[in-house]
Parts: structure tokens; sequence; C-alpha cells
């Protein structure tokens, strides 16, 4: 009875901490980059709540496979062009017979290349170039902006970035000061 009871205590303690693990891992991550986040807004005019948002949706709070082992914060795929480092994991890509395939995704050194790469992705396509009239402090229309564009294939996807920078507050990174302004001032 008695090792029963602890099996049960155990096993629900266990369960607790996975259960707040995606808040820890969400936090961990926020801290982590937002810094990054910031920078990559002043350099290119993208909302750091956006940035973060997708880096956390995308990578699945920095725990995904693509982003330990590929770096690949944002889930973007290799496209024709792409002559860098090659990762390959199922995704969303079918043969003609409906059979899952293997895609392409880029991998870089480390996290700050996916994020600028990221960036200068969004920047050189001619399919996102609308975005960049957008406000950086209008994140929903940064959100809707880039499911509309094609970034994602969840219908769901401007509202769960939505739900992310709400619920982690990111929007206040919108707001951060310039980094960059104290070498202006020289």
């Amino acid at each position: 009875m008695f090792k029963s009871l602890l099996v049960f205590i155990a096993a629900t303690l266990f369960l607790a901490s996975f259960h707040h693990a995606p808040e820890s891992a969400a936090n961990e991550y926020i801290e982590q980059y937002k810094d990054l986040a910031v920078v990559e807004m002043y350099r290119t005019g993208i909302p750091a709540s956006i940035t973060l948002a997708q880096g956390l949706h995308e990578s699945n709070y920095g725990l995904s496979k693509l982003a330990i082992e590929a770096n690949n914060h944002f889930g973007i795929k290799c496209k024709s062009w792409w002559t860098g480092k090659t990762y390959f994991h199922k995704d969303d890509d079918f043969d003609a017979n409906g059979n899952l395939l293997e895609s392409c995704f880029r991998a870089y050194r480390n996290t700050v290349d996916s994020y600028v790469d990221r960036s200068n992705f969004l920047m050189q396509s001619d399919r996102y170039k609308h975005l960049f009239s957008i406000s950086k402090d209008d994140y929903p229309s940064w959100a809707y902006g880039l499911k509309e564009s094609g970034y994602a294939t969840d219908p769901q996807y401007a509202q769960k970035l939505i739900e992310k920078i709400i619920r982690y507050e990111l929007y206040k990174y919108d707001q951060s000061e310039d980094p960059f302004r104290h070498l202006l001032k020289d």
C-alpha cells in the first residue's frame, strides 16, 4: 500500500512538473532571445513580439528537434536557392501518392544566424514585402499578414501567435529602446 502511494505521488509530481514545463520553457526562451528579437526589430522593422512569438511557436519553446539539431527556430525550409547547410525531417510535404516526405529545412551554425536569416527571408521575399508598411506596434496585423502571405499552413497560425504575445506580454518588447542609440550619438 505504502509503495503504491509513493508511486502515485511520484507520478503526480512528474505530471505536474511536465504540465508546467512549457511555461518554464517559454519564460527561459523569452529571456534568452528577447534582446536578439529587439535588435532584429530595429534592424528590420519586424516587431520583436512577432519574432519571439514565432520563435516560441515554431521551435516549441526551443525544444523541437529542428531547433536543437539544426538551430532553426522559425521552420524555414530550404527553397531552391538555398546554398547553406540543410536538415531533413518529416513535416507537411507529400509525394504524388499522398505519402509524407522528408522536408528540407535550413540549418544554421547558431540561433543568431537563424534569427537573422528569418528576418532577411521576410525582407527579401515579395510575398512578405507588404508587411513592412505595417507599424512595429501593430502585432495583430503582422500576425494575420504572415498567415495570409503563406508563412504557415495552420489556419489558426495568426491567432496562435497573438495568444502567445498576449500570454507572455511580448508586446512590451516592441516598445524597447533602440540598442544602437548610443552608437548614433557619437
